[in-house]
């Protein structure tokens, strides 16, 4: 059984004990240990950095001389030898091939996002016909991301000197 298969078996076992009700991983990962389903992790210490790195590298934000709050960090994963990693590179400063792969594997992400959601509510929808109303998804977000373009333009009007604390890089 593999680790992801383990990780399941014991959240739908948590699950069906505690009625069905949401509850958080960590709830569930506590129980599954208490319980023997589960064993704490060996963790390596360059790992648990490498992934705090990781994801302080993902929160950067910064904002240009036009207001726009953009991510500084760009990943991008590569598979070589059966071992997957991940590259980052610093807007502005990784080669142009880095920054197109980041971006064209973040697109990826999310039409896999959007596909994955349809096919969600589509089920939902089709197990809950005639008991409960259907819910409609709107996978356009061409008027959404105007939107929010608007919003944050007016935000930093409004707010001329609140940025988020750094500077454009020199």
């Amino acid at each position: 059984m593999s680790k992801n298969e383990s990780l399941q078996r014991a959240w739908h076992r948590y699950d069906r004990d505690h009625e069905h009700l949401p509850t958080s991983t960590r709830q569930a990962f506590e129980w599954a240990v208490a319980e023997g389903l589960l064993e704490l992790p060996q963790i390596d210490p360059y790992d648990l950095g490498a992934e705090q790195m990781a994801q302080a590298l993902r929160a950067e934000i910064r904002t240009d001389e036009q207001g726009r709050r953009y991510r500084v960090n760009h990943a991008v994963r590569a598979t070589k030898g059966g071992v997957q990693y991940t590259f980052w590179g610093v807007l502005g400063f990784a080669p142009h091939s880095h920054m197109e792969r980041a971006f064209a594997q973040r697109r990826e992400q999310i039409i896999g996002d959007c596909l994955q959601l349809k096919t969600d509510v589509d089920v939902y929808n089709d197990k809950n016909a005639g008991k409960m109303p259907q819910i409609q998804l709107v996978l356009n977000f061409e008027d959404d991301v105007a939107e929010r373009q608007q919003l944050e333009i007016m935000s930093q009007r409004k707010n001329p000197g609140k940025r988020d604390g750094n500077k454009e890089a020199a």
